[in-house]
């Protein structure tokens, strides 16, 4: 498919795309962050935090399949191997064994701010470039990390 099928211009979709793939990159990383986390997590606060983390990797799995679609609507190839993947994000994996639990909560929460930071700077091209389905799509991507910030911030006893 191409991007003029929905009535975009690919010179000027093919910059969101890279930025898409950027953030794609970040996602796969932050991913596997949670699921070590939910796989290590220990102490006072593993039933709540297990659960947790498992919802945020679902819905981080959910987006990523997501983001790939969406990479393909616009006419080009998601990134598609973890060496891509390591090569390209800028959040970094970590080793989540033997890490406390709010240790793990804090990992989490700096990636959110990275993640924000890029969703908002991929609605900036989106909306320059009148890409209103990546808009609207990453716009609900950042509210959901939005809402976790908060309670993941409570939690640790942050305002």
């Amino acid at each position: 498919m191409e991007a003029e099928q929905i009535g975009l211009v690919d010179t000027e979709v093919r910059p969101i795309v890279d930025e898409l793939n950027d953030f794609l990159a970040n996602y796969h990383i932050h991913y596997q962050k949670l699921r070590g986390a939910h796989w290590n997590v220990k102490g006072k606060s593993f039933f709540t935090l297990h659960v947790k983390f498992e919802e945020l990797y679902t819905n981080a799995v959910a987006t990523i399949d997501e983001l790939a679609e969406r990479i393909l609507t616009l006419g080009k190839a998601p990134l598609s191997t973890y060496k891509d993947y390591i090569n390209t994000a800028t959040i970094k994996e970590i080793n989540t064994i033997g890490v406390e639990d709010v240790q793990l909560v804090e990992a989490i929460l700096e990636d959110f701010t990275a993640l924000i930071e890029m969703e908002r700077k991929l609605m900036e091209s989106t909306a320059t470039h009148g890409d209103d389905g990546t808009n609207d799509m990453i716009n609900r991507f950042m509210q959901f990390k939005e809402k976790n910030t908060w309670m993941l911030r409570a939690f640790c006893g942050k305002s």
